[in-house]
């Protein structure tokens, strides 16, 4: 699979069960060493020795299980669990439910909050006051740039993520988050923005 692509990315957190650590690969030595003295800004040389023992341990035994069938299988019918509870609401969310995370579509969600007042911002602040549910804006807040008029240029989407960690979140951990989620949708006329 690896040769059909240009390079690949892993997050031990998401895919190894570890508390830390992931790789990039590529084809491109080049493009692989630019890449390299990059990190020397942000994690210090390849040289310095990378992770710990105890934390490679971790990935080897998570990535092992990781990949049992029936563990998938069970993970990906957990995370979809969530989006079916709020399309059946009638609460915009994009489908299908990811791997790692369900993304509520903040401007279809918010109407009333232009873009350049942030709706996703304004959506992950209602979910933490009303329910404690964190989440993280994925939108113009992040990504949006600004011409040379200060001009907001928005992002493509306006979404917030719930990411739904591996191991942790029972059904009635997502039952809850559900029923804050459709709470707040159904109050969503109040939400102002930030």
């Amino acid at each position: 699979m690896f040769s059909y692509a240009d390079g690949c990315t892993m997050s031990a957190k998401k895919d190894a069960f570890a508390n830390i650590g992931g790789f990039l690969a590529m084809h491109n030595e080049e493009l692989a060493l630019q890449c390299r003295n990059l990190l020397i800004i942000t994690e210090g040389f390849p040289t310095y020795g990378g992770l710990a023992g105890r934390d490679l341990e971790a990935i080897a035994i998570g990535l092992n299980e990781v990949l049992d069938e029936h563990y998938l299988q069970y993970r990906i019918r957990s995370i979809e669990y969530l989006p079916e509870k709020l399309v059946a609401a009638c609460v915009p969310v994009m489908q299908p439910g990811g791997g790692h995370a369900v993304y509520l579509d903040a401007k279809a969600f918010l109407p009333h909050i232009p873009v350049n007042q942030y709706p996703g911002q304004s959506l992950v602040c209602a979910l933490y006051e009303e329910g404690g549910i964190r989440g993280v804006e994925i939108g113009s807040l992040m990504f949006g740039k600004y011409d040379s008029e200060k001009k907001l240029i928005p992002a493509q989407m306006e979404l917030v993520r719930l990411a739904i960690p591996r191991r942790v979140y029972t059904q009635s951990h997502i039952d809850y988050v559900s029923e804050v989620i459709i709470e707040v949708f159904n109050k969503k006329k109040r939400i102002k923005r930030t």
